[in-house]
């Protein structure tokens, strides 16, 4: 009997978002894949392709934590709000790499940023973290590790990344946590997005467009 081909995954997060967060934890309902973890500066993402940031509208700022709180409780994620937000999170996204960008260190980081209260701002907080995971603090300004996160950022782009987290199988993007159970199904069934009202509503035209 045949086994099942093993999915490859590009996973690209940053740790600014909850939903990335959110997304992290929920990459262990794919099953049997292969994942490569991209740190990605979603500001930049944003600038780029001309959006604003949830917590740049008041409004939806405030439903957004609500929501995120509310969904955490429901599903027993262990969820904190950072004492401010948004935060830098540069740094955060150069100990990943430093670190070797595994999943080890990028679920360490996320849990310190999004379930103690803690502020990402406080260099304690950076400082503890870079030492758990047993990297100089210097490696952070190094040139490479600049380097890396920007070349990252800007693979993305190309590739038409818009938001985190976002995942990337088959050249197909999945954006947000809550696309999870669509991925799923795509893992199970890639000829989801060959049905003639798929195809339809990729190639959908404009109608209206704001000035």
């Amino acid at each position: 009997m045949s086994q099942p081909p093993v999915h490859h995954i590009d996973w690209y997060y940053d740790f600014i978002s909850p939903f990335a967060y959110f997304g992290f934890l929920r990459l262990r309902e794919l099953g049997d894949v292969n994942v490569s973890y991209h740190p990605v500066l979603l500001a930049e993402l944003l600038k780029r392709h001309g959006h604003k940031g949830p917590a740049e509208i008041p409004s939806k700022r405030t439903w957004t934590y609500r929501a995120c709180v509310w969904w955490a409780a429901q599903h027993g994620v262990p969820f904190r709000f950072p004492a401010a937000h948004p935060f830098n999170p540069l740094p955060y996204l150069r100990l990943a790499i430093a670190a070797g960008n595994t999943p080890q260190a990028i679920g360490r980081i996320f849990e310190a940023l999004w379930t103690t209260g803690a502020d990402p701002a406080d260099p304690n907080v950076l400082a503890a973290l870079a030492n758990s995971l047993g990297v100089d603090p210097t490696e952070l300004t190094s040139d490479d590790v600049k380097l890396q996160l920007r070349r990252e950022t800007e693979r993305a782009l190309e590739l038409g990344v818009f938001g985190v987290p976002t995942c990337l199988v088959d050249g197909q993007l999945f954006w947000g946590a809550d696309a999870t159970d669509f991925m799923n199904a795509y893992l199970a069934d890639p000829d989801l997005l060959g049905s003639d009202e798929m195809h339809r509503v990729s190639a959908l035209p404009v109608g209206a467009a704001r000035k």
